[in-house]
């Protein structure tokens, strides 16, 4: 086996704060509860300080919930203690999420003077309709604002767009990728909405007040992304990503690598040493079990070669690139062909995959489905 990394080269920093939750959101956060911030901050430092000493890093993401959403100072007391923690190599990228109604000059300035070159911004869409519907506290206007004034402050700005809600149709989605491409971001991710359990939405499906659009629908308006970004030049990488030349997400692709990561924070995912943990996804329960000096663990394995290898066969395969024969067998120890050689050839028969011999990857008709076929490659 070559999974050894011993030293993690990206981190992630979760912070859970939230305005409001939307409907479909099934995220690790709280609403209104900005009365934890302070305790959050201190638990996050005694998390931190576990690591013992301070690990360089090349990618450093806060996602959330909202990391915008903390008040300037305590933005600045997580944002100095991520430089004490995981200094920022030279060249290396630092992503924050935001919501664009939280951007001021002074915020933005704050972010840049701690090192942080890339901005990824919740705006899901353009439209005054939808983004009500979701539930989305900002309207048009903010969201270019915000887009503008984040490209003044640093390299990249990443634009997330939802398709798929409900009643929306083909044009009206092309309306919000035209608005999205006039302002110029240099990356955009395209995410068809999904009813999770447990969520407001889920509710409002099962009782009839809400209903999915047909899959077709669904279909046309990916297809449509894909044909009209890749035309204003920008590249698809991933499954649900694209990014204009140097733009790529580098934090994500450590992940689709199947690189070893640090990660702290409520609900915060890591993986270090081949061993997979998540913190407790309560923010609440997490806060009690760190500062009282307790491991906020909830769940931790680590996974027998073989799921490992089937692991890291699936994160390669959502890079549209797919995966390279030779240098996935030198680093899994499995050839892929051992792993999912009826299937493959199934996938293939039905025009799901592409495979030249050297490379494996998703043809264009298995983009539509790829969530489909994941489940059938992770099990023997």
């Amino acid at each position: 086996m070559r999974f050894t990394q011993p030293n993690p080269r990206s981190a992630y920093i979760h912070v859970p704060f939230c305005r409001h939750r939307c409907g479909y959101c099934n995220f690790t956060l709280v609403a209104g509860r900005d009365d934890l911030i302070s305790d959050y901050l201190r638990a996050i430092e005694v998390e931190l300080s576990w690591l013992q000493t301070p690990r360089e890093v090349d990618t450093l993401f806060f996602g959330g919930g909202t990391p915008s959403h903390l008040p300037l100072t305590d933005l600045e007391t997580l944002l100095r203690l991520s430089q004490r923690w995981f200094p920022l190599a030279i060249g290396g990228e630092f992503s924050m999420e935001a919501n664009p109604v939280d951007l001021s000059d002074e915020k933005l300035a704050l972010l840049v003077e701690y090192g942080v070159n890339r901005i990824s911004l919740g705006g899901q869409s353009f439209d005054a309709a939808k983004l009500a519907l979701l539930e989305r506290d900002h309207d048009a206007g903010t969201l270019a604002r915000a887009v503008q004034a984040s490209r003044r402050y640093v390299r990249s700005v990443s634009l997330d767009l939802i398709f798929g809600a409900p009643g929306e149709s083909l044009s009206g989605w092309q309306q919000d990728l035209t608005a999205a491409l006039e302002l110029r971001p240099q990356h955009i991710s395209t995410y068809g909405l999904t009813f999770e359990r447990g969520t407001n939405y889920w509710s409002r499906l099962l009782s009839g007040e809400l209903s999915r659009l047909d899959e077709e629908a669904e279909r046309a308006m990916y297809a449509l992304a894909i044909d009209t970004l890749t035309a204003a030049g920008f590249q698809h990488y991933e499954v649900s990503n694209f990014a204009r030349p140097g733009h790529t997400c580098r934090h994500n692709e450590a992940y689709w690598a199947g690189e070893h990561y640090y990660a702290v924070g409520p609900g915060a995912a890591r993986y270090v040493e081949g061993r997979r943990e998540i913190n407790h996804r309560s923010t609440t329960t997490y806060l009690k079990r760190v500062l009282a000096g307790e491991s906020p663990v909830a769940e931790s394995e680590t996974l027998p070669p073989e799921e490992r290898a089937r692991e890291l066969l699936v994160f390669g395969l959502r890079r549209i690139a797919g995966i390279e024969r030779e240098s996935f067998a030198a680093r899994a120890g499995y050839g892929v062909d051992d792993l999912i050689g009826p299937q493959l050839a199934d996938m293939i028969a039905h025009g799901l995959m592409v495979d030249d011999s050297r490379r494996v990857a998703l043809s264009r008709e298995g983009l539509f489905v790829s969530d489909a076929i994941w489940p059938r490659f992770l099990r023997r």
